[in-house]
């Protein structure tokens, strides 16, 4: 229940399909989250281009949970859906967001940069997270950099989305981020 001296603060978690964003809400979320998750099926999968084992639903519109990261800061965590045909959903869930976690499989790096692109045209502030599965090549931070293009200011962390201590750590990491790009306020 928000009091009156909490502050609230929207945050998208973007990431291509299958890169573990329910996964990192689920973890962090201090109440049941909301999930729009639907069987994917054979109809879908040229579209969808999924190799992933044990992979049998996607997000199809959002993941949302809430977590209180201090007594007085609330984050809304948005979950967005990764596929392409679902950027426009992407796109009204960071209305209003102050910034974005993008999680990335490096088994699947190619498909980072239309989440990427996407998210720098929004205008977004945002921390890539490498989310580290078990049977994903170990790539070292200054060649995922240069693969990713990423601005030398742009935080680049590692984080283990099914765990809670990592995902809070990664989420940790973008609110410091943010918080350097806040102006100080006026006194």
């Amino acid at each position: 229940m928000l009091t009156g001296d909490e502050q609230t603060v929207k945050v998208l978690v973007a990431g291509h399909l299958g890169a573990g964003k329910t996964t990192f809400v689920d973890v962090l979320s201090q109440i049941p989250p909301v999930r729009t998750e639907e069987v994917m099926t054979a109809a879908a999968q040229d579209i969808d281009h999924t190799d992933l084992p044990g992979k049998t639903s996607t997000t199809v519109a959002m993941d949302f949970g809430r977590l209180h990261l201090s007594p007085d800061l609330v984050l809304y965590l948005f979950g967005a859906p990764g596929q392409r045909r679902f950027f426009p959903i992407l796109q009204d869930l960071a209305v209003g967001a102050l910034g974005a976690l993008i999680l990335v499989d490096t088994r699947r790096l190619a498909e980072t940069f239309h989440i990427l692109t996407l998210v720098e045209s929004l205008g977004l502030p945002y921390v890539v997270a490498v989310n580290q599965f078990p049977e994903a090549p170990e790539i070292k931070r200054e060649r995922l950099r240069e693969v990713m293009d990423l601005h030398d200011d742009t935080p680049l962390v590692l984080c283990d989305a099914r765990d809670h201590t990592s995902a809070r750590n990664a989420l940790i990491d973008l609110v410091r981020y943010l918080l350097t790009l806040t102006p100080e306020p006026v006194r």
